[in-house]
C-alpha cells in the first residue's frame, strides 16, 4: 500500500504542475442572441436578385468563400472597379503583408517543436606561453594551428506546455490577421460599390438641376420678350434671372460634390485623382437593387471577419496564459555535440580525433521578484479584455444589421411616398404653367410650382442612392455574402498586384 501511495503521489504531482501551468480551456463568452432581427420580415424566403441569382438564406461559414456579392447588382462597371481595387488598393496590400508576417512568426514559433541542429567548421592559430605548458620561462613556444569540425544539436522538452502554448498564441494572432485581412478587403469593396452608387445618384442629381437650369432659362427668355413688350414689370424678370442664377450655383455646387467622389474612387482604385475620370452614368430606377435576406443572427458570430478575428485574439490571449504559468516552472534544455579538432584539416575527420558531449540543463528561477507572477497576472486581464472586445464586436455587428435592414424599410416607404409626390408635382407644374400662359395666375404661382418639383424630383434621386448605399452596407453588416471562404493566398495577392 505504502508502494502504491509512492508511485501515485509523484504522478498526482507532476499533472497538478501541469494543470497549473497550462493554458485554461477557453470558454466561449455567453452572447445573447436574438432568435430573429427586429427589422427582418421574411428571412427566410429565397429572392432572386438582379442578375438571376438565388440570394438564399445564410448560413454560418466563417471558413468558406464569400461570394462576389457585387454581380447581384448586374453593373459591368461596378465589376471591374471592385476587381480593379482588389489588385490595386495600397491598404489591402498592407494587409495582405501583415497575413504574410503574421505566419511567418508562427513558423517561427513552430520551429521549437524541433531539435535545432547546426554545423561549424573553423580553423584556429593559437601560441601558448611557457608558463602555461610548464615550461621554463623564455622558452621559445611554436604557434600551432587547428582545424575543427562540429554537430550540434539542442532541444527544448516542453515539459509545461511553453513551446505549445506559444505555438497555439501564434497561430490565433495569424488567424486573426487573416481576418483583419478579409474585413478590410470587405470593407474596400463595400467603399467602392457606396463611393461609386453615390458617383450615380450624383449625375442623376446633376441631370435634375441641368433640368431645372434649361426650364429656369426659357422661363427668362419668355419673361425678357414679355417685359420687351410691356406685358409685365421689372420684377417677374428679376425674380427669373434670380431662380435661374440660384440654379446655376446648385449645379456648380454638385459638381464640386461630384469631383470629391471621383477622387475618392480613385484612390479607393490604387490611382491617382488626376488619372482617373469616371463616366457619366445617372442611377435611374432603384427597382433593380437585390432584395438581401438578412439571414439568422447566430450566423453573424461565424460569417462577419471582424467577429472571427475578435474570437481568435480571444484564443490567442488564452494561449499566452500558458506562456507566462510555463515561466513558473522549470524548463529542461537537452544539448549534444559531436565532431573532430586536429592539426591538419585531413585529421579533423579521422576515427582518433573525435569528441563528443550530451548535456541536460534544467533551469529553475528562484527569485524574480515577482515577475513571473505579474506576467500571469497580465496575461490573464489581456484574456478579460480581449473577451470584452468580442462581446462589442457582437453587439456592433447587430446593430449595424438592425439599422440598415430598418433603413432599407424606411427608404422604401419614403421612395414610394416620393414617387407619387413627383406625379403630383409635375401635374401641378403642369397647371400652373397653363393658367399662367393664359394670364389666370401670376409667375410667382408658376416660379412656385415648378420650384417644388424640382425640390421633389432631386428628393427622388436621392432616394435612389440612398437605397443603393444602403443595400451595400447591409450587405457589408452581414458579413459581405455567404458560402465557403478559403485561407488568404498572400502569394495570389501580390501575384494579382504584378
Amino acid at each position: 500500500m505504502k508502494t502504491m501511495i509512492a508511485r501515485g503521489v509523484p504522478a498526482l504531482l507532476a499533472a497538478l504542475l501541469l494543470a497549473a501551468c497550462g493554458a485554461p480551456q477557453l470558454k466561449q463568452p455567453a452572447i445573447d442572441v436574438p432568435v430573429a432581427f427586429k427589422e427582418s420580415q421574411d428571412t427566410a424566403a429565397v429572392r432572386t436578385a438582379a442578375d438571376g441569382t438565388r440570394w438564399k438564406q445564410a448560413q454560418p461559414a466563417e471558413q468558406q468563400p464569400r461570394g462576389e456579392w457585387w454581380l447581384a447588382f448586374n453593373d459591368p462597371a461596378l465589376n471591374e472597379l471592385v476587381l480593379e481595387a482588389t489588385r490595386n488598393n495600397a491598404n489591402l496590400a498592407v494587409a495582405a503583408a501583415r497575413v504574410e508576417q503574421a505566419r511567418a512568426i508562427a513558423g517561427i514559433a513552430e520551429a521549437d517543436r524541433i531539435p535545432q541542429v547546426g554545423l561549424g567548421v573553423g580553423a584556429q592559430r593559437a601560441r601558448q606561453s611557457p608558463l602555461e605548458l610548464g615550461l621554463p620561462q623564455g622558452t621559445e613556444v611554436t604557434p600551432g594551428t587547428s582545424y575543427s569540425a562540429r554537430l550540434t544539436a539542442s532541444y527544448e522538452v516542453d515539459l509545461f506546455g511553453r513551446v505549445s502554448s506559444n505555438v497555439a498564441a501564434a497561430r490565433g494572432d495569424a488567424a486573426t490577421v487573416e481576418a483583419n485581412y478579409r474585413s478590410v478587403l470587405l470593407a474596400l469593396q463595400a467603399d467602392v460599390a457606396q463611393t461609386y452608387f453615390r458617383l450615380r445618384a450624383t449625375d442623376a442629381e446633376l441631370a435634375t438641376v441641368a433640368q431645372t437650369v434649361r426650364l429656369r432659362e426659357e422661363n427668362v427668355k419668355i419673361n425678357q420678350r414679355r417685359f420687351d413688350l410691356g406685358d409685365i414689370g421689372e420684377f417677374d424678370l428679376s425674380r427669373a434671372k434670380t431662380e435661374l442664377a440660384t440654379t446655376q450655383a446648385e449645379a456648380i455646387g454638385l459638381e464640386r460634390q461630384r469631383a470629391n467622389a471621383e477622387h475618392a474612387l480613385a484612390v479607393l482604385l490604387g490611382k491617382p485623382a488626376a488619372a482617373f475620370t469616371a463616366g457619366v452614368n445617372p442611377l435611374q430606377d432603384s427597382t433593380l437593387l437585390p432584395a438581401i435576406p438578412a439571414g439568422l443572427p447566430s450566423a453573424l458570430l461565424e460569417r462577419r471577419p471582424d467577429i472571427a478575428a475578435a474570437q481568435r485574439a480571444m484564443e490567442a490571449s488564452n494561449a499566452r496564459i500558458g506562456v507566462a504559468r510555463s515561466a513558473m516552472f522549470p524548463a529542461l534544455t537537452i544539448n549534444a555535440a559531436g565532431g573532430g579538432k586536429g592539426p591538419a584539416f585531413a585529421d579533423v575527420f579521422k576515427w582518433s580525433s573525435r569528441s563528443w558531449v550530451l548535456g541536460a540543463l534544467l533551469n529553475l528561477p528562484l527569485i524574480d521578484g515577482g515577475r513571473n507572477r505579474n506576467n500571469v497576472v497580465r496575461s490573464e486581464a489581456a484574456l478579460e479584455e480581449s473577451v470584452g472586445q468580442y462581446r462589442q464586436s457582437v453587439l456592433t455587428a447587430f446593430a449595424e444589421v438592425e439599422d440598415n435592414l430598418a433603413g432599407l424599410r424606411i427608404l422604401s416607404g419614403q421612395t414610394q411616398r416620393i414617387d407619387e409626390a413627383v406625379v403630383s408635382a409635375r401635374r401641378s407644374a403642369d397647371l400652373a404653367q397653363k393658367l399662367y400662359q393664359a394670364g389666370r395666375s401670376s409667375y410667382l404661382e408658376l416660379l412656385d410650382a415648378q420650384r417644388n418639383l424640382a425640390a421633389v424630383e432631386r428628393n427622388a434621386v436621392q432616394l435612389r442612392g440612398e437605397r443603393a448605399v444602403t443595400t451595400v452596407a447591409l450587405i457589408r453588416a452581414l458579413g459581405g455574402g455567404w458560402g465557403d471562404t478559403p485561407a488568404v493566398n498572400v502569394a495570389q495577392v501580390a501575384q494579382a498586384r504584378n
